[in-house]
Order: C-alpha cells, then structure tokens, then sequence
C-alpha cells in the first residue's frame, strides 16, 4: 500500500493536497523497490510511469498532470499553466502555479524537497533544494515566482520532506567555504566529523534558515533521514557508499483541488431571517 507522510501546517490549508511520499506501495524492483517516480534513471520505465499514476491516484488528480522538471541543482523556477509532455522537461528546479488539479512534483533520494502555499492566494509551490541549489537561490526565487502570481511571503507555509540528516551528511574540507562567505555565523551547521578536516552538514536546518531569513510564515521541519532510513526512503548517498550507481527517487507533490466551493459562512441573524421566511411561505399555502 502507498506510503505518504503529511506535514501538520500544509494539512490544514484549505483547498490543497499535498503528500512527501515514502518508497512504499509502488511496483517497481530491486535497488528501485518500490515507488520509484523518476522516469530517467535505470528503473522500468513502465514501472515508473505506473508509479506516478498511483501517486496521482492518492491525490486524485488526473496522471498527465502529475508534473516534475529536469531538475539540475540551479536556481530556475517554472511557472506552470499548464501540464506539459514528460518527454519535454524543462530546466528548473522549482514551479509554482494558481492552476487547480495541476500536481507540482519534486523528486529528491537526499536533497531537500520543499512544499509551499498560501491559502489566501491561492498559489503553491515545489522546490528541489540541494547544498548548490540552496546556495545559490532556489528558495528565495520560488518565493518571488509565487508572490508574482499574488502570494504573499508572510502568509506562506513551508514544509520540508525527507532529507539527509547532519549525522549522515559527510563533507569534505572545502566544502563550507562557500557558505561561510555568504555568512560567517553558517559555521553552525557544520560540525566536525571524526575524520580529521572533513565534516557533518544539517542541509535541512541551512534550507530552514532560508525560509526564516525569507520571511516565510511558517516552516515545518523534514519527517526523516533519508540515508538513515532505508525502509522507507531513496538515498543516493546510501547507494554511492555501496558502490551502487542507480537509485530511486521520492516524489513529494502539491496540488490545488480543483472546483473547490469557498466555505460558506452564514450568520445566526440570516439564519433567523431564511426560517421566518419558510414559516410566511408555509403558512401561506396551507391557509390556501
């Protein structure tokens, strides 16, 4: 049975579907047991393309619409109107969209996969953020590309999906110069590891950094080490230590619902008013 895990803040914004999948429930085999939904690695493609249809199944949404990119750790967002052919991938490592029933999908096995909305707009958005992405902007365009199409970044909730822990992450010793030029005090998420001039880096506490520092909301932390948990997750860092060159990919994905009613909110006095009127009209007929 397909495995999803929800975050609490996500879960309670009205009108969207959201869902930071676990590797279980699909049919794919070997190192790609079992919901593999990357469609360019060595996995069955046919296996793949039915694994994206059960994930468009839980969302209910129609599988063609089930979206993702040629994601290639950059700072570029898409902004989607429409689905588009899984043949013709674009570019980027986030999309954005105010379209209801199109399902933004990130694929991860270590990087950050990172779901937004904003109820009040109605705009959501899909980032895939590893170390480089991270670095050089990814976060901070996705939430430009979505206040573009009206959200705003104080009413934007954030949810972090399964990632690699610090206790996984390895680096090596010029690793944190980037990071420490952006800003010194990002020393704080590096610690030393036991190998001497190597270090474990929190990606997912840098990415929540990001957010914070972006004005964001509200963020929810990731649900899992991706690398620790083999059960449940993909981890290309996990395969590389084995000498194992193919891996699965997760999918985490975000829709809006589509021909969604606003909630209707009616007040005691319309209430009074609607039953008196009934009562009139009843009494009306029956003196007849």
């Amino acid at each position: 049975m397909i495995e999803a895990l929800k975050a609490k803040n996500l879960s309670d914004v009205y009108g969207v579907r959201h869902a930071f999948f676990t590797r279980k429930g699909g049919v794919s085999r070997g190192v790609f047991e079992s919901l593999n939904c990357g469609l360019w690695n060595d996995d069955d493609k046919n296996a793949a393309i039915e694994n994206r249809r059960l994930v468009a199944l839980y969302l209910e949404a129609k599988p063609e619409n089930v979206l993702s990119c040629n994601q290639v750790h950059s700072p570029d967002v898409v902004t989607v109107t429409e689905p588009w052919p899984p043949t013709q991938l674009p570019k980027a490592d986030a999309m954005v969209t105010k379209e209801r029933g199109i399902v933004l999908g990130v694929l991860t096995a270590d990087c950050v996969p990172i779901l937004f909305a904003d109820e009040k707009a109605g705009v959501i958005g899909a980032a895939h953020a590893g170390w480089r992405g991270a670095l050089i902007g990814i976060i901070e365009n996705t939430i430009k590309a979505m206040e573009s199409l009206g959200a705003n970044t104080r009413t934007i909730q954030a949810a972090l999906g399964p990632c690699i822990a610090q206790n996984s992450y390895e680096v090596g010793p010029e690793f944190p110069a980037p990071f420490l030029a952006e800003k010194p005090e990002y020393q704080r998420f590096f610690r030393p590891s036991i190998r001497p001039g190597h270090y474990m880096f929190d990606l997912p506490s840098y990415v929540m950094e990001k957010l914070r520092a972006a004005g964001v909301g509200m963020c929810e932390p990731p649900p899992g080490d991706t690398c620790a948990d083999e059960e449940r997750f993909f981890s290309y860092r996990r395969n590389f230590l084995r000498g194992e060159k193919s891996v699965g990919s997760l999918m985490s994905a975000i829709m809006l619902i589509p021909i969604l009613a606003p909630p209707v909110k009616i007040e005691i006095e319309e209430i009074e008013k609607i039953a008196d009127e009934v009562r009139e009209e009843k009494e009306f007929f029956c003196l007849r």
